[in-house]
């Protein structure tokens, strides 16, 4: 990629020295997603084993290898550092990384709490470097033509938004037990994909005002395979049920399970007084590719509506997951290009996880929780 000066001649942009830390979706998606944009370079991977860390620096062609982050850290040709190993891991991890001047790239659900991560909002704002969360669903077409005929005000006043994101993932009880299986190491269906919902109900909806929520949990063990394969407790949820006040009044149900054989997969419903809009995907084994979009007028019936070209992805992948990260990573390159990052950064993972929060608080409570007493100083 490169860029015109004033004299005419072309000035070629600096690569970013990017880490990588985690190998499990890191491996399917951060690592090939940073080879693919022209101005990121992966110059280091982590892994807790050294020999693993090794191995996997050897297989992509990595110069360093390493199993303790402040190796990396020390490091001069990392610039940026992308997050993505298990959630009860990143509050520490990310501190360390924006304490060393680093710029940030953090998987969801940010951390445990909001309040850990407002204190890396903060963190990062002190220190001048770009946090971001890696919420892929705003950058891809069919997403953003929603949020186009959204903004043009297509449907009208809302009436009711319904989301369904009903899966199979986990409907196999023999599906190993790990941190996923446990709620205090962040895992359950609501960590994983309800931390995007609560993201882009924002981004398309505007915030909400109120909730309800029930979460569950259908397969209460899972086999050990560090452990003989006995059975453990499973305490994290694998369904969600929320009801959402939104700010301007509009009721909102939201419908997450990840143990459901033949969910309908993940559905965007809005109803309102001048038309409808569907956005929907019946992939179950990925969740980006096969989205959507159909839209009709009031009394008219639902059409499916073509995604222009220009919201097209330069480039696609078998795994559907990929085009959209590396739109996230231009979005990281542009803001650090700039020096600052306005929308999407990690104010809104800050929101995602009060949302989280507030989610387990009314379940525990079993009442409807109030949005606005809970907000932090940064909204």
């Amino acid at each position: 990629m490169a860029e015109f000066s004033a004299t005419g001649a072309t000035e070629q942009l600096p690569t970013i020295g990017v880490a990588v830390v985690g190998t499990g979706f890191g491996q399917k998606i951060h690592i090939p997603g940073f080879k693919a944009h022209s101005r990121t370079e992966v110059v280091a991977v982590y892994h807790r084993d050294p020999d693993q860390a090794n191995a996997y620096a050897n297989q992509y062609d990595i110069p360093h290898g390493c199993d303790r982050l402040e190796d990396i850290l020390a490091l001069p040709e990392v610039e940026a550092v992308s997050i993505c190993t298990p959630p009860f891991l990143h509050y520490e991890m990310a501190k360390m990384v924006l304490e060393a001047g680093k710029h940030l790239l953090l998987e969801k659900p940010m951390t445990l709490t909001a309040a850990e991560t407002q204190e890396l909002y903060q963190l990062a704002t002190e220190k001048g470097v770009v946090a971001i969360p890696d919420f892929e669903f705003r950058f891809i077409p069919s997403w953003q033509l929603l949020a186009e005929y959204l903004e043009k005000d297509y449907v009208g006043k809302k009436r009711l938004i319904k989301i369904d994101w009903l899966v199979s993932s986990r409907a196999n009880p023999e599906r190993p037990w790990n941190w996923y299986a446990q709620k205090d190491k962040g895992g359950g269906a609501l960590g994983a994909v309800g931390s995007h919902a609560f993201d882009y109900i924002h981004w398309l909806f505007g915030p909400v005002q109120r909730l309800c929520a029930q979460l569950s949990t259908a397969i209460p063990a899972r086999p050990d395979p560090n452990a003989s394969n006995l059975l453990k407790p499973v305490d994290a949820d694998d369904t969600c049920l929320l009801l959402l006040e939104l700010a301007d009044g509009t009721p909102c149900q939201l419908s997450i399970s990840s143990v459901t054989y033949q969910g309908r997969g993940h559905f965007v419903e809005v109803y309102g007084d001048r038309g409808t809009l569907v956005l929907g995907s019946n992939n179950l084994k990925d969740y980006v590719h096969g989205f959507r979009l159909w839209a009709a007028t009031a009394g008219q019936s639902l059409m499916e509506v073509e995604i222009p070209q220009r919201l097209a992805f330069a480039e696609t992948y078998l795994d559907g997951r990929l085009a959209p990260f590396v739109r996230v990573v231009d979005h990281w390159v542009q803001a650090i290009d700039n020096g600052s990052v306005t929308t999407l950064s990690l104010k809104e993972g800050v929101y995602s996880q009060m949302l989280m929060d507030l989610t387990h608080e009314s379940h525990e409570t079993r009442r409807w929780v109030e949005v606005d007493k809970h907000k932090s100083s940064s909204f």
